[in-house]
């Protein structure tokens, strides 16, 4: 789980990596015989019992730092990943974080150019609410509308669905399932986790070769597995 990639001289949430961090950590991987791809992808796989050796890369929020500094790494590698995005906040910021800095995210056209380059695009609501929060009304148009608006924009119908801060509860996994996405990317879903709570490890700057060991070890041991997937 990536979020930003570029300067980090602010990182008070401690999302950005830089592009010279997220390579080394991508030559990590490839050393390991490691590839890097999107959730799509990696579940099909699975599905046909043929997921070894596949990582499943993802980049919350759209920050439009990925076509310039994340899609090049990905692209040297031979790497694909998936992009969550959100429709409501195309061209906007991430006005969620109060301490900022503020970031630029993805306009439409940007989304649409990271599409036609292969990259899954996956829905992560329509503007970063706690969707375990939101009234019912809400939910459903942070879910499945979202989906729609990407679905239209891109042209291909949306299968992924992550969770904003990573908070879920039954009540927000049974909408997303509802809204028709074929998967859920959460954080740490506990005994939640299925194919639409997929628990997932933040990476960032910090994290070099021993740290990466370390955390997909610990991964296995604190998250619970998704039965099924």
């Amino acid at each position: 789980m990536y979020h930003s990639v570029g300067d980090r001289t602010e990182d008070p949430y401690h999302v950005t990596v830089t592009p010279d961090r997220l390579a080394a950590q991508f030559d990590r991987l490839r050393r390991r015989g490691l590839r890097g791809v999107s959730l799509a992808e990696l579940l099909a796989a699975r599905a046909r019992g043929r997921g070894r050796g596949l990582v499943g890369l993802t980049f919350d929020d759209g920050y439009a730092d990925f076509l310039d500094h994340a899609l090049p790494v990905l692209r040297h590698h031979g790497f694909n990943a998936t992009l969550f995005v959100l429709p409501g906040r195309f061209g906007g910021d991430n006005a969620w974080d109060p301490l900022g800095p503020r970031k630029p995210l993805l306009t439409a056209e940007g989304v649409r150019r990271a599409a036609a380059e292969g990259v899954e695009i996956g829905s992560h609501g329509l503007t970063h609410l706690d969707l375990t929060r939101a009234d019912d009304l809400t939910l459903k148009s942070e879910t499945a509308e979202s989906g729609a608006l990407l679905a239209r924009l891109t042209g291909t119908p949306v299968a992924g669905f992550c969770y904003p801060y990573g908070t879920i509860d039954a009540r927000v996994v049974a909408a997303v399932r509802e809204a028709g996405y074929d998967y859920g990317c959460a954080i740490d879903p506990g005994p939640l986790a299925a194919r639409h709570a997929l628990p997932r490890v933040h990476i960032g700057q910090h994290d070099t070769a021993v740290r990466l060991l370390l955390k997909q070890r610990l991964h296995r041991l604190r998250r619970r597995p998704a039965a099924g997937v």
